[in-house]
């Protein structure tokens, strides 16, 4: 885990660049990041969701970046081809900042294990 927040803020920063050069748009904030991941994530390519759609997309990200710290584990996959995550341990009571912190940590160990940015 990152020492310092601005670190983090630097990785994150440099994160968002690196999404810049491949997707042609620097991504407004995590939410639009957690977006990607899971569009990335379903497989399905760049198709028109709903907004409960990109919802559950954002939610699927969530989900497997948390799993790297074992908080979730995949469930399955259903018959539409949506993955299911379960819960495998309690999150941590954190503070939105906290939260946005540990999730942009995952987010940035997502990257490097999945997508090979460095």
């Amino acid at each position: 885990m990152y020492k310092k927040d601005l670190e983090l803020e630097r990785s994150w920063q440099q994160l968002l660049s690196q999404l810049e050069s491949v997707i042609g748009k620097k991504p407004n904030d995590l939410n639009a990041v957690l977006f990607l991941i899971g569009v990335q994530e379903l497989g399905k390519g760049n198709i028109t969701f709903s907004k409960e759609e990109k919802q559950d997309l954002m939610h699927i990200a969530i989900c497997k970046v948390l799993s790297y710290s074992g908080f979730y584990e995949l469930e399955g996959i259903d018959e539409d081809g949506w993955p299911h995550w379960k819960l495998k341990r309690k999150l941590p009571s954190f503070d939105l900042m906290e939260q946005e912190k540990l999730i942009k940590i995952h987010v940035i160990d997502y990257f490097e294990k999945e997508m090979f940015f460095n």
